[in-house]
C-alpha cells in the first residue's frame, strides 16, 4: 500500500459534522438492498480469537487476507470470520537491527498461524527511499544481505512464500527507480535468497510491480525486472500491486507480466483495490437523504464524513446506510468478486491479497487529499464502532463478497 496517487485539486474548510444520525426508512432500504446484516450478527473480532487448526489449499487462485505491516493485528476469529485460510504482510527489514527476528510479536503471529495450517506470503520491505541503493559487492551491500540472512534463518521451510521487495519501484529515490542500480541489488538480494533456500519448500517472488497501468511506468527497469524473473529458474515468478481507477486498469498489470513471465510461473497480486476510483469520489456531496438522516449540512461531502468517522465511530446501522448511498462505490460492489475472477481465469493466478483491517495511518489525519484506504478493509474498526459480540465493525461490501469468494 503506498500514498503517492496524485491528490485532487485543494478542498475546502471541514465541517463539524453532527453525530445524531437515526437509520430512517430510506436507510433500511439501503441496508435490504446490500443484504447487511443486524449489528452484533456481522463477523468481525476485536480479540486475538479462539486458534483452530485449517487446512489451506495449494497456491493457486488463492485469495488471502492481507495485514500490510501489521502482523501484531493477526486475529484467528477475524480470520474465521472471513473463512480465510492464507494471509499476508510484509517485514521492515530495518527491524532486524532491533531484535531478534524469532522474537518479535509479529514474526511469532505470523509463524503461528503457518503452524496452524494457514497459507502464508511473507513480503520483505527494503526501505531507500532517502538514500541511495548500495551497489552489488560494495561494503554497504552487506547491510541489506545480512538482514536478508536474518529473516530467511527463521521463516525457511515455515513460510509458503517470500517475496523478495514489497514496491521497490516506491522505496527507493526517483533517480534509482530509473537506474539499472534498482535491477542489480534487487537481483543481488535474489540470488542470495536462492542459495540460503537450498532445498526448503518455500516459493520465491520477486516483489511487487506498480503504476504499471501508466504507460510512464513501464520502463527498461520494470521490463528487465520481469525478464529477471523468467530467465531465474528458482523464482516461481512476480507480484503486483493493482491499486487502480478500473478493472481495465488492473489487466493491464496482469498482461504486463504474463507476457514476460515463463509459461511455468505464476503471478502474485498481494494487494489490490479500486482505491484510486474511490479517491475520485471525496468531494461528492453525500445522498441528501442520509445527510438529512443524520442531521449534517446539505452539501457534506464524502471526506467530511470519513473524517468524522475517524474521529467519532459509528454504529453499523450509519456505516452501512453511507455506504448504501453511497451511488459511485454502489456501482462496484461486486469488485472483489469480479477483480479475482479475472485473476484466476488467466489460470496463472498463485495468491492474491484483500485487506482484511482499516489501519491507525489510512485513518489518521483525514483529509479531502487523503486516500481512502478505509473504504476498502472488510473489517473497520478505525470507523464503526465494534459489534455486541465482541468483533470490530464491518464493510457489508467486501466482507460477504470476501467470503464467497474462498467457496467459489
Amino acid at each position: 500500500m503506498n500514498e503517492d496517487i496524485p491528490a485532487p485539486a485543494a478542498a475546502g474548510a471541514a465541517r463539524q459534522l453532527s453525530r445524531r444520525c437515526f437509520l430512517g426508512a430510506a436507510g433500511a432500504l439501503g441496508l435490504a438492498a446490500m443484504g447487511a446484516a443486524a449489528p452484533g450478527s456481522a463477523p468481525g473480532s476485536a480479540s486475538s480469537g479462539r486458534a483452530v487448526h485449517v487446512t489451506a489449499p495449494p497456491a493457486q487462485g488463492v485469495l488471502a487476507a492481507n495485514y500490510n505491516q501489521d502482523f501484531d493485528l493477526i486475529d484467528f476469529a477475524q480470520l474465521q470470520a472471513a473463512s480465510a485460510s492464507w494471509l499476508r504482510g510484509f517485514y521492515l527489514m530495518k527491524d532486524t537491527e532491533t531484535s531478534s527476528v524469532a522474537d518479535q510479536s509479529g514474526v511469532k503471529k505470523l509463524l503461528a498461524a503457518a503452524d496452524l495450517g494457514y497459507g502464508t506470503v511473507l513480503t520483505l520491505t527494503f526501505q531507500y527511499q532517502d538514500q541511495q541503493l548500495p551497489a552489488p559487492g560494495s561494503k554497504a551491500m552487506g547491510t541489506p544481505l545480512a538482514q536478508l540472512q536474518k529473516v530467511l534463518a527463521v521463516v525457511l521451510d515455515k513460510v509458503d512464500i517470500v517475496v523478495i521487495g514489497n514496491e521497490p519501484f516506491y522505496e527507493t529515490t526517483k533517480a534509482d527507480r530509473h537506474s539499472p542500480r534498482i535491477n542489480a541489488f534487487y537481483e543481488a538480494l535474489a540470488q542470495h535468497a536462492i542459495e540460503q533456500r537450498g532445498q526448503a519448500r518455500t516459493q520465491l517472488y520477486m516483489g511487487a510491480l506498480t503504476g504499471i497501468d501508466e504507460a510512464r511506468n513501464q520502463t527498461p527497469q520494470t521490463d528487465r525486472w520481469v525478464r529477471f524473473a523468467a530467465k531465474t529458474a528458482q523464482l516461481a515468478g512476480v507480484d503486483i500491486h493493482p491499486h487502480v481507477a478500473s478493472m481495465a486498469n488492473a489487466k493491464k498489470y496482469v498482461d504486463y507480466v504474463l507476457a514476460r513471465l515463463r509459461p511455468d510461473q505464476r503471478f502474485l497480486a498481494t494487494e489490490f483495490s479500486l482505491v484510486k476510483l474511490w479517491k475520485q469520489h471525496m468531494k461528492d456531496p453525500v445522498d441528501p437523504g442520509f445527510a438529512s438522516r443524520c442531521g449534517m449540512p446539505s452539501g457534506t461531502q464524502v471526506w467530511q464524513v470519513l473524517k468524522d468517522a475517524t474521529q467519532h465511530r459509528f454504529s453499523q446501522e450509519k456505516w452501512n446506510d453511507f455506504l448504501a448511498t453511497a451511488s459511485w462505490l454502489q456501482a462496484h460492489r461486486d469488485y472483489l468478486t469480479q477483480q479475482i475472477t479475472d485473476f484466476r481465469a488467466t489460470g496463472r493466478l498463485a495468491v492474491a491479497g484483500y485487506g482484511i483491517s482499516q489501519d491507525k495511518g489510512a485513518a489518521s489525519d483525514f483529509t479531502a487529499d487523503k486516500t481512502p484506504w478505509v473504504l476498502n478493509s472488510l473489517f473497520c474498526p478505525r470507523t464503526v464502532r465494534d459489534g455486541e459480540n465482541g468483533l470490530p465493525g464491518e464493510n457489508p461490501v467486501w466482507l460477504p463478497e470476501f467470503r464467497a469468494a474462498q467457496r467459489s
